[in-house]
């Protein structure tokens, strides 16, 4: 677990970097096999790393001066596989605005480890756009 520990603030420190516009920490973060996918509010979802390279190149590009912040809602975890589902709220410039843009994004992430090494190899994020409709009735389930 310590290991996985260290790729989930690792991946923090790489969201980051990617709400300033730099893809390159968190691309270093996944599997560069072809079974990748990726899910993300910049397009249609892709598959296999080159695709999911381009687009996180695509989706960078249109951040600049951001910042985010987590909520960790559950993690699962077997010897090789790991899955994360959380929250994300940005705050980062979008596209041409000088404006800081604030939105939140509901994430789910799968890790598997390789060789030893855990990687990213799904992600799908969507922007969180309505309030919860069930309101305190969630909190019963």
């Amino acid at each position: 677990m310590d290991d996985l520990d260290a790729v989930m603030d690792a991946s923090r420190r790489a969201v980051r970097a990617f709400a300033k516009g730099n893809p390159e920490p968190f691309k270093a973060l996944w599997s560069h096999r072809d079974d990748v996918t990726l899910a993300n509010p910049s397009g249609r979802a892709v598959q296999g790393w080159e695709r999911v390279s381009q687009a996180l190149d695509y989706a960078a590009s249109r951040f600049r001066d951001g910042d985010v912040t987590f909520e960790i809602i559950a993690t699962f975890l077997s010897s090789d596989l790991a899955a994360m589902h959380g929250r994300e709220r940005w705050q980062a410039k979008v596209a041409d605005s000088d404006d800081l843009a604030s939105f939140e994004l509901r994430v789910s992430s799968t890790y598997r480890r390789d060789a030893g090494t855990w990687n990213l190899v799904h992600r799908h994020a969507d922007p969180i756009s309505t309030q919860d409709p069930l309101g305190p009735l969630r909190a019963s389930w």
